[in-house]
Formats: C-alpha cells, structure tokens, sequence
C-alpha cells in the first residue's frame, strides 16, 4: 500500500465537497428564478447545441433516458424547448430552445455570474487562474485515463511491448 501525504487525502474530499455545496447553494440561488439546476444544466447545453437529437443530448449529458426527458417535459411545458420530429427520420424528437429561453439564459448567466463571484470573494485571481489551470489538467489526465491513453513518461506499456490505443479527439472544459 502507498502511503500518500496528507494533501493528495484531501484533495479529493475538498474537490468532492466544494462541488456537493456549490450544487447546493446554486439550487438555492436559483430558486427565485423558477428553475432547478438540472434544468438550467440542460437548457445551456442545449442552447449550445441546438436542434440536437434527444438521444444524444442523454449520452453527452451522460443522464439516463428517462432523466433527461423528464427535464425536457418540464423545460418545454414552461415554453422553453420544443421538440420537432427529424425531417429524415421521424422517430428521432431533436430539442430546440424557443425565444423565451434565450432571454430567460441571458437572466441565468447573469445570476450565475453574481454566484461565481459571490463564490470567489477574496480569492486572488492569480489563486483562481492556478486552481482552474490545475482542475483542467486533472481533466484532462481523466479523460486520458478514460479512453485508454498513457501519460508522457509513463513507460509501463513499453515495458510490455504493448502500443497505447490512440487518443480520441476530446475537448477539454
């Protein structure tokens, strides 16, 4: 068994319960507003990717099926989204993000914007710039991990004469 220093312990506590209250408190934020987290995390994604199919809108979110239509029934009964039948194939419904939608985001990102800074009261920017440029490189090292890669330096397949399976194009953040 390795003996790890007493910050790598913590790190991933911290890392797991900075995100389990910022979630909560980002809830909390929002309520006024009429909607839950989940649903403002599908509605930007959406907006991003409009006219997405809703199967693959599940799998990017990697939320069930069911889950995310549930969220897109709640989302287009509040005059959110709409669901349109693919021209080419009827049996796939893709999700697009109506008029109301884009003015009530640009309300959320205002209010999301007022809970980062609120979140990020006296911390140096610098501190910030740094946390966020290790929090990305622990992405991307998951993701790495995720799809088979080795890290630079990393010689264990060689040892083995194995090759690594090549990296999948993948966007960090």
């Amino acid at each position: 068994m390795v003996d790890l220093p007493d910050w790598d312990l913590r790190l991933g506590y911290l890392i797991h319960d900075v995100s389990r209250l910022r979630r909560m408190m980002f809830d909390r934020a929002l309520a006024p507003l009429g909607i839950t987290r989940s649903q403002w995390w599908v509605l930007a994604f959406i907006s991003r990717k409009d006219g997405l199919p809703q199967t693959q809108l599940a799998n990017e979110l990697d939320v069930g099926k069911v889950g995310v239509g549930a969220l897109i029934d709640r989302l287009e009964s509040s005059g959110f989204v709409l669901r349109q039948a693919d021209p080419v194939d009827r049996r796939v419904k893709r999700v697009f993000v109506t008029k109301q939608a884009r003015g009530f985001l640009e309300k959320l990102r205002k209010e999301t914007d007022k809970f980062n800074a609120q979140i990020a009261h006296g911390i140096d920017r610098k501190a910030l710039e740094a946390t966020s440029d290790a929090l990305l490189a622990m992405k991307r090292n998951l993701l790495a991990m995720s799809d088979g890669s080795t890290f630079p330096g990393n010689r264990e397949e060689d040892d083995f004469g194995k090759k690594g399976k090549p990296r999948k194009s993948r966007k960090a953040a």
